[in-house]
């Protein structure tokens, strides 16, 4: 999964660079393929690679998660 990411990177950085590059009439194409590739196959497929194994709870600001951050810090203060 991870080089199958690291590929689809360069394969849209390529094109949208090519896009700049070159002077053709689909050059916007390219940049805009490009763009679209990156945010709707690239970093969602980034993001389910990162998170698949995190439980979304331990990020979420709730009571609990409040009390155990004001216990360490004054705990890291004395």
């Amino acid at each position: 999964m991870k080089y199958a990411i690291i590929t689809i990177f360069f394969i849209v950085f390529a094109s949208i660079i090519t896009g700049f590059v070159l002077d053709t009439p689909y050059s916007q194409k390219l940049i805009g393929f490009g763009v679209m590739g990156l945010f709707f196959i690239a970093f969602p497929l980034f993001a389910y690679y990162r998170w698949k194994d995190k439980n979304i709870k331990d990020y979420m600001l709730t009571k609990e998660n409040l009390e155990e951050m004001r216990k360490s810090q004054k705990d890291n203060r004395l």
